[in-house]
């Protein structure tokens, strides 16, 4: 009697979960139309146990009980269809379906347990009921293994209530994606995977950072309301599982600014469902209440799903990438809001505006004369390159060129360069800005302009490598434009200085700091960048210690200084770089290294006691004593 409840209750999970995903796929197909290769469903097995668990692997209990969990749902899930969807009640098949329900329940029982001490990120409401569910079917289906196993004949009432439990468990995953359940991640997750918004993200190119270009055409001008966003990305934001480590990594949450990545997944989910945030049960937007949100597909997102302030306080850092098990891609999604707030809207806070309206002006973020970029170098006889030239290293040095201290970097990197002999230039007058600002701000007409302004620009000159010493234009060039037409060989001078330090062109004759020295990772450079190795190989070369902060490397705290933060300057309960700063002092460190204008800017900018902020370019040159 048992098998045949268990084979009826298994088609009417089938009939479920085909519907639950037709009522879903309506849904996304409210989207703009994408073009994605269907090959990459083939690559979901691969994708799924190597970068995503690549992710997952990170907190080791919960990769352990997700392998339980996920890998025994799945072998019970197939063993089910095969015995007894199709009647054949084999028993030795039913042995592998026990020893799959134990594993499933201990899978369970470990994330019950983990639920019992749950971190504030996680969610709470049905997802806290998930673990239970969950170990209800499991119990469910190691019984129907026992009883088919022992050959033991149940009472009818035991018999309905094993399949009872069974169809409950069931349901939670059969019925979870059309209802918008926990479990609708589980499928929406794994198409995710093999049709996900950026397919680069997977293989050799898997850290894949750069921003597409629009069209700028009147149907592709960023994201208004929900159904603007391309279908696939609809349904990359079911993937969500609602764990909060992007919360937990948000520099903008820490701040107690309005933004909490996870909200803004959930909240742009309710949206394509024409519902509220009224049954969000996580951790708010900081000072917003929950409640307070609405949407649906084709009404502004702005103002009435989120809150503009939300999308501007982005520091566009890519911790919540980087953090995601689900691989979402949140920082896309907000420049894509923010794209249609500034090309449609021509609505940009605080001084955002006029930095848009400095770079049109004058191609410059602060409205400055060109010439004057690169006035600090006057007395350096570094050769300016113009059309027709010839040089092995070009430099750039973007709009740091016009601050009083930062040329204090810059001096020190150009005095580096010629002590190693290096054939070096400079653009002079000719250096526009990258854009970089520009697209962060939503100005996508405005970066298009500027980087093929500069694209032809560099054209016109010869050189071998372009080094920069700021990790937005390194990122820019080397990253973004590419899809513009512009294809150079680009460095972070971190990672010449380490070249030339590894091959004896540059010879420390100073001892290395007596202070303890560490290292903030820019953003741009650690995460975009993947360059992480360099500038500690520099530090290293010169004889610094470096003493680590808790956060560093890929996972490295954003200064603030990104994503034309600082211009927008959305306010919270602190800022950004003065937790940063916290997070320096608590090393002991009286020395914290940096490698990009905007780190120096924001850390430099904090009151009170603090460690000394310098470049890794000053301290190489105070090793070499050229400072």
């Amino acid at each position: 009697m048992l098998q045949h409840l268990v084979s009826t209750v298994f088609w009417l999970a089938v009939l479920g979960l085909a519907w639950g995903l037709a009522r879903r796929a309506l849904i996304w197909k409210k989207g703009r139309s994408s073009t994605v290769d269907l090959r990459g469903l083939l690559q979901i097995p691969k994708r799924y146990f190597v970068d995503l668990h690549d992710v997952v692997a990170r907190e080791p209990f919960v990769a352990r009980a997700h392998v339980g969990v996920a890998g025994g749902a799945i072998l019970a899930l197939a063993l089910v269809a095969v015995n007894y969807g199709l009647g054949l009640y084999w028993r030795s098949l039913d042995a592998v379906l026990l020893l799959a329900g134990l594993m499933m329940l201990a899978g369970a029982i470990a994330m019950a347990s983990r639920r019992r001490q749950a971190p504030a990120r996680l969610s709470q409401g049905p997802w806290s009921r998930l673990p239970y569910s969950l170990m209800l079917f499991a119990l469910a289906v190691a019984l129907v293994g026992v009883v088919a196993l022992t050959g033991t004949a149940l009472a009818p009432w035991l018999a309905g209530l094993i399949s009872l439990a069974f169809a409950a468990g069931a349901a939670e995953l059969a019925l979870g994606i059309g209802l918008g359940g926990p479990m609708k991640h589980a499928v929406a997750g794994l198409l995710h995977l093999g049709l996900h918004p950026r397919p680069e993200r997977f293989g050799d190119e898997r850290f894949a950072t750069a921003l597409k270009p629009l069209t700028l055409t009147a149907d592709d001008m960023g994201v208004g309301k929900p159904a603007d966003f391309a279908w696939n990305k609809l349904l990359s934001f079911d993937a969500c599982v609602q764990c909060g480590k992007c919360e937990a990594a948000c520099p903008a949450f820490a701040a107690g600014q309005p933004l909490n990545p996870k909200k803004l997944i959930q909240d742009l989910v309710v949206g394509m469902s024409a519902k509220s945030d009224a049954n969000y049960a996580g951790s708010p937007y900081p000072g917003q209440k929950v409640g307070e949100h609405a949407g649906a597909p084709h009404l502004p997102i702005v103002n009435g799903l989120i809150n503009s302030d939300t999308l501007w306080s982005c520091t566009t850092c890519r911790a919540c990438v980087q953090e995601c098990p689900m691989l979402i891609e949140h920082v896309d999604a907000i420049v894509d809001m923010r794209r249609h707030m500034t090309l449609v809207g021509g609505v940009v806070p605080n001084k955002g505006m006029e930095a848009l309206e400095q770079l049109r002006d004058t191609d410059t973020v602060g409205g400055f004369p060109l010439a004057a970029r690169h006035h600090w170098a006057a007395d350096l006889n570094v050769p300016v390159l113009d059309v027709g030239g010839q040089t092995d290293w070009l430099v750039l040095v973007g709009e740091g060129g016009f601050d009083m201290r930062y040329q204090r970097t810059l001096r020190a990197f150009i005095k580096t360069l010629q002590k190693a002999g290096l054939k070096i230039a400079l653009l002079g007058a000719a250096e526009t800005d990258c854009g970089d600002l520009a697209r962060r701000l939503g100005d996508e007409a405005g970066f298009q302009r500027l980087s093929q302004r500069l694209i032809a620009t560099l054209k016109t000159r010869g050189f071998m490598h372009i080094v920069t010493p700021d990790p937005h234009i390194f990122h820019s060039l080397k990253n973004e434009y590419p899809a513009m037409g512009g294809h150079f060989d680009v460095w972070h001078h971190t990672q010449l200085l380490a070249e030339l330090l590894a091959k004896g062109q540059l010879k420390p004759t100073r001892a290395g700091s007596l202070e303890a020295v560490t290292y903030h990772d820019p953003c741009y450079l650690g995460r975009y960048g993947r360059e992480v190795d360099a500038p500690r190989s520099v530090l290293k070369g010169i004889g610094i210690k470096v003493v680590e902060m808790e956060r560093s490397r890929e996972r490295g705290r954003c200064c603030g200084g990104g994503g034309g933060a600082p211009f927008t300057d959305i306010p919270g309960t602190t800022r950004i770089p003065d937790i940063r700063i916290a997070d320096a002092k608590s090393t002991g460190a009286g020395i914290v290294a940096v490698a990009c204008p905007n780190c120096t800017a924001m850390l430099e900018g904090v009151v009170g006691p603090r460690p000394e902020v310098l470049d890794i370019a000053e301290l190489t040159a105070h090793a070499l004593e050229l400072a």
